[in-house]
């Protein structure tokens, strides 16, 4: 996942559309950044998105999602899913969008394989 993959760009989004950027993170951190919606529109990209984290995972992977602006359950859920089928290790959820915790908690109280840093 050497480029973005993007759903609708820019036109897309200034449509009403949603958009979603999955771009690896810099750094040298195993992880990914998204940016925009994900959504039933844009869960191809997302789930692309986690099977590069599982592909890059080495023993903790970060997912960066300070410029996501909504995240639905089915999102979750595919990341929760993710998390639950590495091999070893975590995933370490940075600054997500209010409702990530409250639906983890809701759906996986108690998932120790993933972090939510706020």
């Amino acid at each position: 996942m050497d480029a973005p993959q993007t759903v609708g760009g820019t036109g897309a989004a200034a449509s009403g559309r949603a958009a979603l950027e999955v771009d690896p993170l810099l750094g040298g951190r195993a992880g990914i950044r998204a940016r925009g919606e994900i959504s039933v529109l844009t869960r191809p990209s997302w789930e692309q998105g986690l099977t590069e984290l599982v592909r890059r995972h080495e023993g903790v992977s970060y997912v960066e999602l300070s410029d996501v602006t909504f995240i639905d359950v089915a999102g979750v859920s595919a990341l929760a899913v993710t998390a639950m089928n590495l091999p070893d290790g975590r995933v370490v959820v940075e600054h997500p969008p209010p409702q990530l915790p409250r639906v983890l908690e809701m759906f996986w109280p108690g998932l120790d394989r993933i972090e939510v840093a706020l």
